[in-house]
């Protein structure tokens, strides 16, 4: 199998959980705290609590923080929804949008006051990189940073998504130093505090397969291929383009049959989900957007298994172009 779409589906694991990974508010939790303490000193933050990494949890975010509020586009499904919902409750949230390019348009923060803002050190689907030391110089403001996939030391809050790292549960980590009021102990998920720090621990990228994979890619697809954005502006482990003619779904699909799994954006399983809203965000039609392919590398391949890969790429490409002309 060649995963190929790692960052965004779980690193599921063999994991151990004891009786002693419980919580107790009767107890002392010794090998909770234990683990906590770990976690929360390798990012350098004070506190822990954990969130249901949904609209409805990330909400919960939003209603306990105090002040201006901004949101990148480029954020996770469940922020967008928490911060569309927040403003039905009618609070206000300035929106950055984002570019052609990909990249966050920043001019908002040189002309507003914000004590927090939503974004991360890349933008989801795409993995645009965003410099949050640049954001620092442009605001004041705390930022809140979805780490998943890449942890900058400039943020202020970050979030970790369970789902993504290790597999188990739909709550998200939320590491911070004073903006929340601890949580009660019986309301912290500890396993999947546990099993995220176990498989951050164990999480590993690859740099080296990117440079071959477009060599060859655009070899063999030559003006059937082309990039939504610039590949050497994003995550170095990633690679997001589009093929011409056909829905990325229907190539993850088939692809899946020969045990190449590629995705088409965050939380599509299989591409059976909507068009990236990332890619429409950044001015693209609904249509276009439905082109957009991710890849992304956590294992070294060799040339020779790059080339195969490419070469099924684009057997299964003209099959079902042929199909869908008939």
């Amino acid at each position: 199998m060649y995963k190929l779409n790692f960052l965004l589906y779980p690193n599921v694991q063999n994991y151990h959980i004891t009786k002693d990974d419980s919580l107790n508010v009767l107890s002392d939790n010794d090998t909770f705290n234990s683990f906590k303490k770990e976690f929360t000193t390798k990012y350098n933050f004070n506190e822990l609590k954990t969130i249901d990494f949904s609209k409805a949890g990330v909400l919960g975010l939003f209603l306990d923080l105090k002040g201006k509020i901004a949101v990148s586009k480029g954020e996770s499904e469940a922020i967008i929804q928490a911060a569309q919902e927040y403003e039905k409750l009618g609070f206000e949230i300035t929106w950055l949008e984002l570019k052609k390019d990909g990249s966050v348009d920043l001019s908002f923060l040189e002309k507003s006051k914000f004590d927090y803002i939503f974004i991360s050190s890349y933008v989801m689907d795409t993995f645009v990189k965003t410099q949050l030391k640049d954001i620092k110089k442009l605001s004041n403001a705390k930022i809140i940073s979805n780490c998943s996939a890449n942890f900058d030391k400039d943020c202020d809050i970050a979030i970790f998504d369970s789902y993504k790292i290790c597999g188990y549960t739909s709550n998200a980590i939320v590491l911070y130093n004073d903006e929340f009021e601890e949580q009660n102990i019986a309301n912290i998920d500890s396993i999947a505090v546990k099993l995220t720090f176990e498989a951050l621990k164990e999480q590993k990228f690859n740099t080296s397969n990117k440079e071959i994979f477009i060599k060859e890619l655009q070899d063999i697809f030559k003006d059937d291929l082309y990039f939504f954005v610039d590949y050497k502006t994003t995550l170095d482990y990633s690679l997001h383009f589009g093929l011409k003619g056909i829905k990325a779904r229907e190539l993850i699909r088939t692809l899946s049959l020969s045990n190449v799994l590629i995705t088409n954006g965050e939380g599509c399983s299989l591409g059976l989900s909507k068009p990236s809203r990332i890619i429409q965000s950044m001015g693209y039609d609904e249509l276009t957007s439905r082109n957009a392919i991710s890849l992304t590398f956590n294992e070294e391949y060799t040339k020779e298994d790059i080339q195969k890969i490419s070469k099924l790429f684009y057997k299964k490409y003209r099959q079902i172009k042929v199909l869908n002309e008939q």
